[in-house]
């Protein structure tokens, strides 16, 4: 009951900031070089899978989705908060936008090329993340990609770490004990982007882009 409280109250706080939020960060991919080569890097194999429908869960206010779009996939925003979703079909017009819940997506089984999930999990106390992940797992098509980005923990003796965000309670963890939660949740790491904090960072969290993928039939090896 408390968990699901605690997404209820973020849920509430975002919707109060989403003019703010939508203002604050709607430019920042532009001075974010590294961030757009790994989001280049997901949506080239996304475009490979041949399945380019995406989902950009926790999307805000569509800033991420229109660059998707902009980038040749067929991209949709799901967010949980609806001034959110009201904000980014004002400014992204042409694309589609759905309030729902990362934990009960309304999209079915196999159906997406990829899924984007830009810090949308910061906020998931860790008990719920496996089912956040297993969710992921089935809207993926086999062969799709996940693209998942967080805050690093300080260390693997910390695998998950609370923090106080200027919105909600959020956390971090490490970055191999989330790719062990997400290979038991049926998607394997392909690659990792970890970048410093720099001087001038309000936090000095590292940061971590991970992509995985879901295995696709045709891996298994000859008699395995």
């Amino acid at each position: 009951m408390v968990e699901h409280d605690a997404f209820g109250a973020t849920r509430e706080a975002y919707d109060a900031v989403a003019a703010t939020y939508a203002r604050l960060f709607r430019d920042t991919l532009r001075d974010s070089p590294l961030d757009r080569a790994f989001l280049g890097a997901f949506a080239e194999a996304v475009r490979a899978s041949g399945n380019r429908r995406v989902a950009d869960l926790g999307c805000g206010p569509g800033h991420v989705t229109a660059h998707l779009a902009e980038s040749g996939l067929s991209a949709f925003g799901v967010d949980a908060s609806e001034a959110m979703i009201e904000t980014a079909r004002r400014d992204c017009p042409g694309l589609r936008f759905d309030v729902g819940s990362m934990e009960a997506l309304d999209i079915p089984d196999d159906a997406l090329g990829g899924v984007l999930s830009r810090w949308s999990v910061i906020h998931t106390p860790p008990p719920r993340l496996p089912p956040v992940l297993r969710e992921f797992h089935r809207v993926l098509a086999p062969g799709g990609h996940l693209l998942i980005c967080f805050s690093a923990s300080d260390g693997p003796d910390r695998p998950t770490q609370v923090f106080d965000h200027t919105v909600a309670p959020a956390y971090r963890w490490w970055p191999d004990h989330l790719a062990a939660t997400l290979r038991a949740s049926g998607l394997a790491e392909v690659a990792r982007m970890v970048r410093e904090p720099q001087p001038a960072d309000r936090r000095q969290f590292k940061e971590i882009h991970l992509l995985a993928r879901k295995a696709a039939p045709h891996d298994a090896r000859p008699g395995a």
